[in-house]
């Protein structure tokens, strides 16, 4: 029996994705054959201790990580998951991995950010999370405060991520659990799915290949992310 035919009537939903979902949009992933942490060491750029050991560094690579994101755009999927949100009557919350805003300019509003956003600044100073689109490179002045204290609006490894309250608390509600484009291999991110049959909803993964975590869910759908992920929300609008 088909796994949506199968499914108790849905009001609630939280989707999960991860960097599949931008790849076809021409955003480098970080974990893939050729990826970004095959050009640097995760701890040279994405620890607090790499930014204070070489700030100029972590910045310039962040910059250009800024400059190429606003070169692209939305694809199928964000496409399809933005129409999901503006008709889906019941409760919905797309919890992206990712720190484009692809989903936000396909439409989607319901997005929560856990991992920050190339296109937010934060700064050390006040705390302020500006937007940014410029280069940080030449420690440019704090709007709220003034301060040259500028850093990535991203959430590095050995730190928390963000609104994890506000996303177990949707998890808690969810009838329905959707992993979209994830390895399965990053936390607290790929425990959200046991979490999610933890407390009953139904899990369905949507994934290039089948992740670490596959065997946790309920059914996986595999091929690309514009095309999994468009059907099976007309089959879910459709239903």
């Amino acid at each position: 029996m088909c796994f949506m035919a199968a499914m108790a009537p849905l009001r609630n939903i939280v989707i999960l994705t991860g960097a599949g979902i931008s790849a076809e949009s021409g955003i480098d992933t970080f974990r893939s054959a050729g990826g970004l942490w095959e050009q640097h060491k995760v701890e040279d750029v994405a620890t607090p201790e790499g930014f204070a050991r070489d700030p100029d560094l972590v910045l310039r690579f962040y910059d250009m990580r800024r400059a190429a994101i606003q070169t692209k755009t939305p694809n199928p999927a964000h496409e399809a998951l933005a129409k999901l949100d503006g008709a889906w009557g019941g409760e919905l919350l797309i919890v992206t991995q990712n720190v484009d805003d692809l989903h936000e300019r396909a439409g989607a509003t319901r997005v929560l950010h856990m991992h920050g956003e190339h296109l937010n600044a934060w700064c050390a100073a006040c705390d302020a999370r500006p937007r940014w689109t410029e280069p940080l490179i030449h420690r440019p002045p704090c709007p709220a405060c003034g301060e040259p204290a500028l850093r990535p609006d991203v959430v590095w490894f050995g730190e928390v991520p963000y609104e994890m309250d506000r996303i177990h608390a949707a998890l808690r509600e969810a009838d329905l659990f959707v992993s979209i484009g994830t390895s399965g291999a990053v936390y607290p991110a790929a425990g959200f799915v046991r979490n999610a049959r933890s407390l009953g909803a139904q899990t369905l993964e949507l994934n290039l290949e089948a992740s670490q975590g596959s065997r946790w869910f309920d059914e996986t759908r595999l091929g690309p992310a514009s095309e999994v992920v468009p059907a099976w929300v007309d089959e879910l609008l459709g239903g």
